[in-house]
C-alpha cells in the first residue's frame, strides 16, 4: 500500500474553487495571475495581495480595499554621480547607484534591507553618507535576518538546510515540491 494512500491531492486551479480552499494550497504568482485574469481580478501588487483579492473573488465578497498607488515621480540620480551627490526623494535602488556603491565598495556590495531602506529614506543625505551607512551595518547584516512571507521557497530553503546540513540542493527542491503540494492551514498563512 502507497503511504500517500488517502493524502489530499492539490485540485486545479479554477474559479469553482472557495477562498478557504485556495489558500489551502501553494501556488506560484503566474498561476494566480493566470487565474486573475480569467476572473477579471486586478494582478497587481504582491502574491498576498493577488491571494487576498482572488479569496474574495471566489467567495463573492468584495475585496480588500487597495492600498493607494504610490509613483516615485521625482528625479532619479543619473551617471556619473560622486561622494557629495545628494540623495533625491524616491530614489530607486537603481543601476546607477549598484555601479556607484561596487566602486567605492567592492565587488561584495550588494543592496540588502539595510541599503534599500538607506535609500529609500535617505533623500538629502549623500551618496558618502550611504557608503558609510554600508560599512557600519555589516555586523547587522551577517545575522540571520526575516526572510519576508512573501519569499516562502527561500524560507523553506533555510529552514531545510538548517535540518539538513549535508543535504544537497537536489533534495532540497525535491522536499520543497513535497511541501508545497501538501494542503497548509489557510491561518498560519
Amino acid at each position: 500500500m502507497s503511504s500517500n494512500a488517502g493524502a489530499e491531492a492539490r485540485p486545479e486551479l479554477s474559479d469553482a474553487l472557495s477562498g478557504e480552499e485556495l489558500a489551502r494550497w501553494y501556488w506560484t504568482l503566474a498561476e494566480l495571475t493566470a487565474l486573475a485574469r480569467e476572473l477579471g481580478v486586478p494582478r497587481g501588487g504582491g502574491k498576498v495581495a493577488l491571494t487576498e483579492r482572488l479569496r474574495a473573488a471566489l467567495d463573492g465578497v468584495a475585496p480588500p480595499a487597495a492600498p493607494p498607488r504610490t509613483r516615485s515621480v521625482g528625479r532619479q540620480l543619473t551617471a556619473p554621480v560622486s561622494g557629495s551627490t545628494v540623495i533625491p526623494e524616491s530614489q530607486r535602488c537603481s543601476q546607477v547607484l549598484r555601479e556607484y556603491f561596487r566602486r567605492e565598495i567592492g565587488p561584495c556590495f550588494h543592496f540588502d534591507a539595510h541599503m534599500r531602506t538607506f535609500v529609500a529614506e535617505g533623500a538629502g543625505r549623500t551618496l558618502a553618507d550611504a557608503v558609510a551607512h554600508w560599512h557600519i551595518t555589516r555586523q547587522a547584516a551577517a545575522q540571520l535576518q526575516e526572510i519576508g512571507s512573501q519569499f516562502e521557497l527561500n524560507r523553506f530553503l533555510r529552514d531545510w538546510h538548517a535540518e539538513h546540513p549535508a543535504g544537497r540542493r537536489t533534495e532540497a527542491l525535491a522536499a520543497w515540491r513535497a511541501h508545497r503540494d501538501r494542503p497548509r492551514d489557510p491561518a498560519a498563512g
